[in-house]
């Protein structure tokens, strides 16, 4: 097994990378804090967390706050397992000599 064969491919993006990255170290995040802490559009954001929810790595959760519409996202053990892979095999990569 080499040691780019966990590098998930899904992840290669820098917008899924911090969308994981966020949701790695905080229990969920909602739409708008994703959007402000990587400064995207509705639709940049949106078309990325659709691609992580599609490969089962996120959940999401729809939800009213008063009148307003909130959304919320979080990892699931799938996605957890994935993306510490991912990070590992990168790391493996960097130290490489």
């Amino acid at each position: 097994m080499g040691i780019i064969d966990n590098i998930n491919k899904l992840f290669d993006h820098r917008i899924r990378l911090g969308i994981m990255s966020i949701l790695m170290v905080n229990e969920n995040a909602d739409f708008n804090r994703l959007k402000e802490l990587l400064d995207l559009t509705d639709g940049n954001l949106a078309s990325h967390v659709k691609a992580l929810e599609q490969a089962k790595y996120i959940l999401v959760e729809k939800s009213f706050v008063g009148r307003k519409p909130n959304t919320r996202y979080s990892t699931t053990k799938l996605g957890k397992t994935e993306f510490k892979k991912h990070i590992e095999a990168l790391e493996k990569l960097i130290q490489k000599k």
